[in-house]
């Protein structure tokens, strides 16, 4: 087929056949969890695929639906309960198909205006949630590690500014011991290093900060400092409030890592508790976690954007045209990368169908269902519940257990469909841990899950 076709043409089958099978997909209630799959068997099915002369749509959309799609996990599955799950809506889906459709080439407001005001009308709702001023602003990137090394990296800039540093000079970034991996990778990448400032029952708080740095041989080379809106392993959030004021004392840029807990700011039960946030000079949240977006996107939002483009914006002949204007907002003058999709279309998209009230309500869901989880834990004699969950994620032990016990717990649930849950490590032991995401997750799943560990 591929040697007489015109791979540019509008093909009506193969349109229909992809939307068919994208149908099919989101009217799925529930969505599969699937299960892991063997390289090797699925390397043997996809040997000989690509060729000279392509090979039949339909063949190659069968060799997808019913040998490769059934290995890849649903990580959108009620029963995903493992890492940090999804839940993008349908609209969100939906227009994320229209957004690749449309092959929008997002970097400049010369190419885009139209899909950059969308995005940056959902950047200025985040950044009211944080309470962060009218003049903050931002830019829609990969993921949370994106976001994290494009914040750092004008930390790093700034930072050196502020002290008189020279490009080369050694700079260093304050940590907690409960900071994301990719803080720690991120400071690999700029040839920064930490200075980790031990937790208080696992939270950062602005007194630590301030005894780290007085105890600290050379402050003068701290630039920054992370606090985490809700960690990946347990839903922490850090004392926001205490280490803004040790942040500006010190002149330090204050970054906040929200990519998992940063879309608790859209539940009123715990809002309070990001007090602090709005004094950030830059903040991520990965919709394509708790703000029921695809993959992938995550939100970066500076203070003062224009820090952010002194840093970033790239200069070459070929880019001057989308620089004539001056105060034109081009979001690739915010973060490390050039070229770039409109990837916060289908987060617009969604909150101006579905409301901001429907995401609020979905967030609580998942904290309310933490909470209730604790106490069916607390209930059970077996079990033991490790700390109060914050967001929407609980920790908890089965007493007597080894971590060969965890594993097989969770390789059962997993083999019979029931919900992929993984053990983690807290406080140098394995215990089990359940990640609410989802608003149709159900008390009965939780219940099910629970009595494998009797």
């Amino acid at each position: 087929m591929g040697r007489d076709r015109d791979m540019h043409t509008h093909d009506e089958r193969l349109t229909r056949m992809v939307l068919t099978a994208m149908h099919d997909r989101l009217a799925m209630d529930p969505v599969p969890l699937d299960r892991p799959g063997d390289v090797a068997t699925l390397t043997a099915a996809l040997s000989g695929l690509i060729t000279p002369e392509g090979a039949d749509p339909h063949d190659v959309m069968s060799l997808w639906t019913d040998v490769l799609a059934p290995h890849v996990m649903s990580s959108d599955a009620t029963n995903f309960l493992a890492f940090i799950p999804a839940a993008p809506t349908k609209a969100a889906l939906l227009f994320d198909m229209l957004v690749s459709g449309a092959s929008i080439q997002g970097i400049s407001a010369l190419e885009a205006a139209g899909a950059i005001a969308a995005e940056n009308q959902v950047l200025r709702f985040i950044a009211d949630l944080a309470g962060m001023p009218p003049e903050a602003g931002g830019v829609f990137v990969s993921g949370g590690s994106a976001g994290n090394l494009s914040a750092l990296t004008v930390a790093r800039d700034v930072g050196r500014h502020r002290r008189g540093l020279g490009r080369g000079s050694a700079t260093r970034v304050a940590v907690s011991d409960q900071a994301h991996s990719s803080i720690h990778n991120a400071l690999s990448i700029l040839d920064m290093t930490a200075l980790e400032v031990p937790t208080h029952d696992h939270r950062l708080t602005g007194p630590a900060l301030a005894a780290a740095l007085a105890a600290d041989g050379d402050p003068g080379s701290v630039v920054g400092v992370v606090a985490t809106a809700g960690t990946t392993n347990a839903g922490i959030i850090d004392d926001l409030a205490s280490i803004a004021p040790v942040a500006g004392e010190h002149r330090l840029w204050f970054h906040v890592d929200g990519a998992y807990g940063g879309g608790g700011l859209m539940a009123p039960s715990v809002r309070a508790q990001y007090a602090g946030i709005e004094h950030a000079d830059s903040f991520i949240v990965d919709p394509h976690k708790w703000l029921f977006a695809p993959y992938d996107c995550a939100a970066l939002l500076y203070r003062e954007p224009r820090l952010a483009r002194a840093v970033h914006t790239q200069d070459a002949s070929y880019l001057d045209v989308i620089h004539a204007g001056g105060d034109e907002w081009n979001p690739s003058d915010l973060a490390y990368h050039l070229t770039r999709r409109a990837r916060g279309l289908p987060l617009w998209f969604s909150l101006a169908v579905n409301g901001t009230d429907a995401y609020a309500r979905a967030v609580e869901r998942s904290i309310e269902l933490a909470r209730w989880t604790a106490r069916r834990v607390e209930a059970e004699p077996h079990l033991r519940l490790l700390r109060e969950p914050t967001l929407g994620i609980v920790l908890f032990e089965r007493i007597g257990w080894a971590p060969a016990d965890y594993d097989r717990w969770s390789a059962a649930l997993l083999d019979e469909q029931v919900a992929l849950v993984t053990s983690t490590k807290w406080e140098g032991r394995t215990v089990g841990r359940l990640a609410f995401l989802h608003p149709r997750t159900s008390q009965d799943l939780v219940e099910e899950i629970l009595a494998r560990m009797a």
